[in-house]
């Protein structure tokens, strides 16, 4: 997947190979043009506000740690009533990434048995070619994972389900229950 194609509308590269000791901040504020943007790309009435509060720093050898939050405030329509639903977005950015040349990075983080990564830790190494990454690219994917798929209006229901006193059935529940008889 070429990131380079779809470029963020908050894209922030950092250069990796000269990182302080301490870590590089970086804080991405988005003005009106890059939140116009965010909100087209992920389906907003509108974004208010959107801020990654970013501190990228050296992991391990030649690894890279990004970590920090992403908050933002936006506007989205009601799955049911299409009126405008406001919500606040704070999520935790956390990811770890190496470069595609280095023997983690190709092997991924389960070398010879020994996990490197803490359970708390993110799901596996993103690699990375060259000397910089997009930071503000990976804090835009966490916004994302922050954004309800269903937002509604407060009070606003679709037909409640449990004023049936009959569960709906999923096609699985009634797989289940059909394969159950057969035994």
């Amino acid at each position: 997947m070429n990131h380079h194609e779809t470029r963020s509308p908050v894209s922030f590269p950092v250069n990796v190979a000269r990182l302080p000791q301490k870590g590089q901040p970086v804080v991405v504020d988005a003005d009106a043009s890059q939140r116009a943007a965010l909100a087209e790309a992920h389906g907003l009435l509108s974004v208010e506000r959107y801020r990654a509060d970013l501190v990228v720093t050296k992991w391990k050898r030649n690894g890279v740690k990004v970590s920090g939050r992403v908050e933002a405030e936006i506007t989205q329509a009601c799955i049911v009533t299409l009126e405008p639903v406001e919500t606040k977005i704070d999520e935790d950015v956390e990811a770890v990434f190496l470069p595609e040349d280095s023997k983690l990075g190709r092997e991924g983080f389960h070398v010879g048995g020994e996990i490197l990564l803490d359970a708390e830790g993110p799901d596996s190494p993103e690699t990375f070619s060259g000397d910089s990454i997009d930071v503000g690219a990976l804090a835009e994917e966490f916004f994302g994972l922050g954004v309800d798929p269903y937002p509604r209006k407060s009070g606003a229901s679709i037909p409640d389900r449990s004023a049936d006193i009959e569960p709906i059935e999923s096609d699985f529940q009634k797989k289940l229950r059909l394969i159950s008889k057969k035994l």
